[in-house]
């Protein structure tokens, strides 16, 4: 008697770099929910760390609603169509994030600087 192996029609094919952005995906899931919690879990013992958290939550919340409000929603023809399909509510939520985000850049720099200024005075 002959036994009947079944096999998979389609078999997932999967090289080491998908392996490697799997686990990386993983690794970057697992970091971002331990970034939440554990500060979570500090707070618990000293609830008023928290609030710095909170503040600076607010005030980043705060700069990207003004980017947001300022950004601009225009889309090209060619990237509303396929495959882009980019449509204006999207344009504009980018435009706010990339303006947010250059504005921590700027002030990112502005704080280095002047903390090197007032190191060289005192």
């Amino acid at each position: 008697m002959h036994k009947k192996i079944v096999t998979p029609k389609k078999l997932i094919k999967m090289d080491t770099t998908d392996i490697f952005l799997y686990a990386g995906y993983l690794l970057t899931a697992i970091g971002v929910i331990l970034a939440i919690v554990m500060p979570l879990i500090k707070s618990i013992d000293d609830p008023k760390s928290l609030l710095g958290t909170v503040v600076g939550f607010l005030v980043i919340a705060g700069l990207f609603f003004i980017a947001y409000s300022i950004a601009d929603s225009e889309v090209t023809p060619k990237f509303a169509a396929d495959p882009y399909n980019i449509s204006a509510t999207t344009a504009k939520a980018v435009g706010g994030m990339l303006i947010t985000v250059y504005a921590l850049f700027c002030i990112a720099i502005a704080g280095i600087v002047i903390t090197e200024i007032t190191k060289i005075v005192k």
